[in-house]
């Protein structure tokens, strides 16, 4: 058979398959998505703010590829029904958040509770032995049209544990890559001890990252001694989740939590021997503002003082 001829018979099987489960799950029953006013493109709109408690608009418009027209548009609709709000953030106007409102985040847990039932109704006339062989052939789909799933990767806030997890870790980690003894370890239980002993909640974080559920990197945002200055500690990716860009990840998740608290500025403190780090700081915006040796943790080092003005970096 002509490959061609496969190319057209899978466009076919495809179209043919959507127009099916659009009509089994009855989205093309009502005036609008699931019996609600909401288009099918304003209810994706919808899920995804519900999934943060403010987003910014040029994000969410990468992450939804659309247009900025269409998306401006849709926003607009919502304001008008009180479903969200647009503000431009208070250090620099040129960067806008949206919000849902209480309204319309009522209007989105609607909507997700409509979508699940209408599958479960769909799913509930399955035999269960039949539901294994659904999953596993929607599996298949999934991987032949997108690649194999990528591992799941989350930014979480601290749970019972994950603090001791933090210095454990680090202590193993750079004694295992660099040689260095325990009083780096001594360090970041210092570190850590006073974070969770006391700190600002509302200015001061500490965020997880997992991958499918294991614990595989941290970093830390806390108030400097300066004023309206934070200080970004402790960023660590475990070696088996490297590669992933989850460090890089971890640092832009402090920096947009220190311009969201109003500081000034975030600066860091770090070794000339960690190149990656450094990458990753570099990649950032940081500068590198001063050196000095020091004894290290067991060999001489050389620290580095790095900075990253927090005043007009970002935009809409």
């Amino acid at each position: 058979m002509d490959p061609r001829d496969n190319l057209d018979l899978a466009v076919d099987e495809v179209r043919d398959f959507n127009r099916m489960y659009t009509r089994l799950i009855g989205v093309l029953d009502y005036p609008g998505q699931l019996n609600t006013p909401y288009t099918l493109g304003e209810a994706r709109i919808l899920y995804e703010l519900a999934q943060r408690e403010r987003t910014h608009v040029s994000a969410l418009r990468e992450h939804l590829g659309v247009t900025a027209a269409h998306l401006s548009r849709t926003l607009s609709r919502f304001e008008e029904r009180g479903l969200v709000t647009r503000e431009r953030h208070h250090r620099d106007a040129r960067f806008q958040e949206v919000l849902l409102t209480a309204e319309g985040r009522a209007a989105a847990d609607d909507l997700d509770r409509r979508s699940r039932e209408a599958v479960t109704r769909l799913l509930a006339k399955f035999p269960r032995n039949e539901l294994g062989r659904l999953r596993e052939a929607l599996a298949t789909a999934r991987h032949a049209l997108t690649g194999p799933a990528e591992p799941e990767v989350r930014l979480r806030g601290p749970e019972p544990g994950d603090l001791g997890w933090i210095v454990q870790r680090h202590g193993a980690v750079y004694a295992r890559e660099f040689g260095w003894n325990a009083e780096f370890e001594a360090l970041v239980a210092r570190i850590v001890g006073e974070f969770g002993a006391s700190h600002d909640p509302v200015r001061e974080r500490v965020w997880i990252a997992e991958l499918d559920g294991r614990r595989v990197g941290s970093v830390m945002c806390v108030r400097d001694e300066r004023p309206d200055t934070a200080r970004l500690r402790l960023l660590l990716v475990e070696p088996e989740a490297r590669g992933r860009r989850l460090g890089e990840r971890l640092v832009a998740t402090c920096i947009d939590f220190a311009r969201e608290a109003g500081y000034r500025e975030l600066v860091l403190w770090t070794n000339d021997v960690l190149t990656s780090a450094r990458r990753i700081y570099e990649r950032a915006g940081f500068e590198l503002i001063a050196e000095k040796r020091h004894g290290g943790y067991g060999s001489p080092l050389v620290g580095q003082d790095w900075r990253l003005a927090l005043q007009g970096s970002a935009h809409d």
